[in-house]
């Protein structure tokens, strides 16, 4: 069994810090109410500038991160990529489910 790996107070701030830009991104993609408004708002160009940021912090990163560090950076890319495309897909249907409702 491997050894734990030991952490120091920089290995919990950076986990808090990409789990902060996923919640940033997760609001920005409608999927978490804004705490501050209690409103649900999307932004997806906002979103998407959350996953380039994320993504070069990865970039920049890369070799320097512990593999629980690499882990739940990459599920942090993952999952707003995988909800932006959605989003972006459910975007691009609606209209295009509106204007065969009013051409029926």
């Amino acid at each position: 069994m491997a050894a734990p790996e030991s952490t120091t107070p920089h290995d919990a701030m950076f986990l808090q810090f990409v789990l902060s830009l996923l919640q940033s991104g997760m609001m920005q993609l409608g999927k978490v109410m804004n705490p501050i408004t209690k409103t649900i708002e999307k932004d997806l160009p906002g979103v998407q500038g959350t996953i380039e940021l994320l993504t070069m912090l990865r970039e920049k990163t890369r070799g320097n991160l512990s593999k629980a560090e690499a882990d739940v950076l990459n599920n942090a890319i993952s999952s707003l990529q995988l909800n932006y495309v959605d989003e972006m897909n459910a975007a691009q249907s609606t209209p295009a489910a509106d204007a065969a409702a009013k051409n029926e």
